[in-house]
């Protein structure tokens, strides 16, 4: 097991910890990351967009003029493609993007993106995050003393009201409780930061 040190919210060391090499060591598995960032994405995407193809258009049933003798280009029907207010070629429909990935692989590269973040030394742990009320100025001083210069995601291990509202308004800090933590936060913020509590919790369910 590898020691890490334990910071307070000023940025002062207080004390270390052991990380499970079970959960905090896996090997990099970047493939099962990939799947799972990619399965995520897919599982936002709405799906709900949707044109009329010539099939669908209402009108043009008949036939616009003669085939011979006018002078015009023939044409079969207003609804066309070429025409004003036709149908449209290969028209985009509504469809499903969800993916899906087992519980197991899920975790797997849960894991596999905290560890790498342990290794690359953008893992910190603090002995305790709390606000006296939801303002703006306390967190950003915290981010301020643990050198969070850019984005960063700070995972607690219940649902502190005040320290979410107290994020709210730095883009480059988010917060979570850790029952939302998923593989997508862990790669797409530089740093990770976890209260100790929230460490020895996920330890305990994954290692």
């Amino acid at each position: 097991m590898a020691a890490i040190k334990v910071l307070n919210m000023n940025g002062s060391e207080v004390g270390s910890m052991e990380l499970n090499d079970n959960v905090f060591a896996v090997e990099y598995n970047e493939p099962l990351i990939h799947q799972a960032v990619v399965t995520r994405l897919a599982n936002e995407r709405q799906g709900t967009k949707s044109t009329l193809t010539r099939t669908e258009v209402r009108g043009g049933g008949i036939k616009p003029w003669r085939q011979k003798g006018t002078g015009r280009a023939r044409q079969g029907s207003i609804r066309a493609p070429q025409w004003i207010k036709g149908g449209v070629v290969f028209a985009p429909k509504s469809r499903d993007f969800s993916k899906k990935v087992n519980a197991k692989a899920k975790n797997a590269a849960l894991l596999s993106a905290l560890s790498k973040k342990v290794a690359d030394g953008e893992f910190i742990v603090v002995d305790e995050l709390k606000v006296s009320a939801p303002k703006t100025k306390e967190m950003a001083a915290f981010a301020k003393a643990l050198g969070l210069n850019k984005t960063a995601l700070v995972v607690m291990d219940n649902n502190d009201v005040n320290v979410i509202r107290a994020a709210a308004n730095l883009p480059k800090l988010e917060t979570m409780p850790l029952a939302q933590l998923s593989t997508y936060e862990v790669v797409v913020n530089e740093k990770i930061v976890m209260t100790k509590a929230a460490v020895e919790k996920f330890q305990e369910v994954n290692g």
